[in-house]
């Protein structure tokens, strides 16, 4: 049997009377929901084309009907308005179609990854009370339709299975099918629009209700900010449920503004590269590792990038040395993007000085963004010095869903979330990312910056990619390792010591050890927070090496 709908804590998220109203007044939240803007960019660009998929290329009217057509048959299978729906899909034009179906149903989409298995699923199914389940029927060898088969087994009051592809026993997104009619009216500026999952590094994903007024906002100020009109064309190479690549500006704001959206299906050059040379695309965004990669092919390919008129990098801080390379690779308007699926969003502007494109990591989206650098206690520090970074502001949450325990360790009394970062405030605003809160060496009581000694072997000719870490250390405490993919030139361990040391650096931040590898044991194209990466390559070293804590 399902479980009782009363069972399921309130879905909301709200902010506080006064700054609700300072919001509105300030037209950041102007009242529109999805389906209004998307029924709006339907009747004003009909025939313009809004998403390329593979071989499916759909209209803004075709992509209205799909949407109004899944969405009705999501009814007639048996789902109700305010219900939540797991979906699970890739780059494809279906995780659009599916999910405008979901707005237009007044569904509530949870986005789980692609990469996501058993464990996350189920937790993010039982949290959300998810009533249905919505993936592929396969990608990259592995059956999703095994996976429902299990979550079901798990939770019963998971009911409806719908499956891109051949669904076997569960239903077909292409069979979907119902009276449009049935569909509700447009929903609440103020309600959930969909539920979004924790980035973290640590634990099981917890889950983000983002309301339509304040996302919608985040989307629209970002395309002003980001130069997204009707003649751009993005790309969304990262996978689409991400919040990147969906709304920073994403391709939701690529149909907010009428613009075209292009999915590749990997993000890696080989896929990439032919779209961007097919469609002219404009704009992509891209994590650091990713952004190297590109800048290497792109050094031999024979595809024309030349329509690339901005590269985005976020989800990982670009140190300093890979954003010289990414502008002089990519040739191109390099754009820092430093963001959370909680809310704040950084951009540099497409229009700053060198200097703070390449050391910063930017500036907030909005004047209502506020935002906080705190010590270990929560005081205030000094202009300039490193601090845990708080914010609170006009699309920054104020609550997790269902999780009173995080909620407690994630946000202040007044209403601030705490990031888990470590920055310095520039004047104007801007943000140096410093790293995660912990992610230091203590080296004898000498504090060392990861990403700090990460810059300066990057500015190495034979270094395609760095990540220091510590290792424990039984007279040091801690002593710093660097693992190093080499590119060129075979280059010694001595050799990189010696490059630190000449760059004029104190002795302690030479790195004590170096470990040539191959690759990080982990996808350079993935959203993997260099804290992770970090934390993956210390317990592997020390699993070969048999050291211990």
């Amino acid at each position: 049997m399902n479980e009782p709908s009363r069972t399921r804590p309130p879905l909301r998220q709200t902010w506080p009377a006064a700054m609700a109203a300072r919001y509105r007044a300030a037209g950041y939240w102007r009242g529109e929901t999805f389906p209004g803007f998307l029924r709006a960019r339907a009747a004003q660009h009909a025939d313009d084309i809004a998403v390329v998929g593979g071989q499916v290329r759909l209209s803004y009217a075709q992509l209205w009907a799909q949407a109004g057509r899944i969405g009705a048959g999501l009814f007639a299978a048996g789902l109700l308005p305010g219900q939540t729906v797991v979906v699970q899909l890739g780059n494809v034009p279906e995780f659009v179609t599916v999910v405008c179906g979901l707005f237009r149903a007044g569904l509530v989409p949870v986005f789980a990854l692609p990469a996501h298995r058993l464990t996350e699923v189920a937790h993010v199914a039982r949290t959300a009370h998810a009533r249905a389940y919505i993936a592929a029927a396969g990608q990259d060898g592995f059956d999703y339709r095994s996976l429902a088969r299990a979550l079901q087994a798990q939770l019963p009051a998971l009911a409806t299975v719908v499956i891109v592809g051949e669904a076997a026993e569960f239903l077909a997104v292409a069979d979907l099918d119902g009276e449009v009619a049935t569909l509700p009216p447009d929903p609440d500026p103020q309600s959930v629009a969909f539920l979004q999952l924790s980035g973290g590094s640590t634990g099981l994903p917890k889950l983000i209700p983002r309301t339509h007024d304040d996302y919608i906002y985040s989307f629209r100020a970002s395309n002003e900010i980001c130069g997204i009109g009707r003649d751009s064309v993005y790309l969304v190479a990262l996978p689409a449920a991400h919040n990147f690549p969906m709304s920073s500006p994403g391709f939701f704001g690529a149909l907010y503004a009428g613009a075209r959206v292009v999915l590749s299906p990997g993000p890696g050059p080989d896929s990439a590269f032919p779209l961007i040379a097919r469609e002219a695309v404009t704009c992509v965004g891209l994590v650091p590792p990713l952004a190297l990669l590109w800048v290497q092919a792109a050094a031999t390919t024979t595809h024309d990038l030349s329509s690339l008129q901005v590269v985005q990098v976020g989800g990982a801080k670009l140190v300093p040395e890979a954003a010289r390379r990414v502008i002089e690779g990519l040739g191109c308007q390099l754009q820092q993007v430093f963001g959370m699926a909680e809310g704040l969003v950084n951009y540099t502007r497409l229009h700053d000085r060198p200097e703070l494109v390449i050391g910063t990591q930017g500036r907030p989206i909005s004047p209502d963004d506020e935002v906080l650098v705190v010590d270990d206690l929560g005081n205030p520090v000094a202009p300039g010095s490193t601090g845990h970074l708080l914010t609170r502001g006009p699309y920054t949450i104020g609550a997790y869903y269902n999780d009173p325990a995080a909620n407690a360790r994630a946000f202040t009394e007044d209403g601030y979330y705490r990031t888990g970062d470590m920055v310095q405030q520039l004047p104007g605003g801007y943000l140096v990312v410093q790293g995660r809160a912990g992610d230091h060496i203590n080296r004898a009581g000498e504090k060392i910056s990861a990403e700090e000694i990460e810059d300066h072997l990057l500015a190495h000719p034979g270094v395609f990619d760095a990540a220091v870490v510590s290792l424990p250390d039984a007279y040091l405490g801690e002593r710093s390792c660097a693992f190093i993919i080499a590119q060129g030139e075979p280059t010694q361990a001595a050799g990189l010591k010696a490059w630190v040391r000449g760059r004029g650096l104190a002795a302690f931040k030479v790195p004590d050890q170096i470990v040539f590898v191959d690759a990080f044991g982990t996808t350079a194209v993935g959203k993997v927070s260099r804290r992770e990466l970090r934390a993956r390559l210390r317990e592997g070293f020390m699993q070969q090496t048999g050291e211990t804590r």
